[in-house]
């Protein structure tokens, strides 16, 4: 059994949770998001929690539903505090800015690539050299990270490109005569 998804997700005061079948419904002061559930788990709302639990005695439902009450935490994060990653581009010349509802990155390519921002994502540039991507959907905001980290990522000899800002970069000795 799953020992993150025995327990409940308490739901905070001033975010109302509503789970219509399988759907779970969020709303708080950053939006609202909602996530439907796989069907070999059954999701609950009583007294003032969110609880799932496994509706088949399967390998499939009990790995599923560690992974349903995760990405129902993640519903309450969202709409509370939000989710935000921190990218640095290192190099030459390397700099991101922003221009209207898009982000212009130069990587040392022939031209500018242009990042067109989604809607609910909210990105800014503090430094050249440093861009945040914040909203209230964590797959989103990992999916935009990772797409942007993806035009030039970070090569083991220099260390340029666009790296987290957590990550470590395992550098690499270059030739030798």
């Amino acid at each position: 059994m799953s020992r993150v998804g025995k327990k409940p997700v308490v739901v905070p005061s001033g975010v109302t949770a509503a789970v219509e079948g399988q759907t779970v419904k969020m709303k708080g002061p950053k939006g609202q998001l909602q996530f439907v559930v796989h069907d070999d788990v059954e999701v609950k709302f009583e007294n003032g929690a969110v609880k799932v639990a496994p509706r088949f005695e399967t390998k499939r439902a009990r790995s599923l539903y560690g992974t349903a009450r995760a990405q129902v935490a993640n519903l309450v994060e969202g709409v509370t505090k939000g989710f935000e990653k921190k990218l640095e581009i290192t190099g030459v010349g390397y700099r991101a800015a922003l221009q209207g509802k898009s982000l212009q990155l130069a990587l040392g390519y022939s031209h500018d690539v242009v990042y067109a921002i989604p809607e609910g994502i909210a990105i800014t540039v503090p430094k050249p050299t440093e861009i945040v991507i914040a909203g209230n959907d964590a797959q989103r905001v990992g999916q935009v990270a990772a797409e942007i980290r993806g035009y030039r990522p970070p090569e083991p000899y220099k260390g340029k490109g666009v790296k987290y800002a957590n990550e470590f970069i395992f550098r690499k000795e270059g030739k030798k005569k």
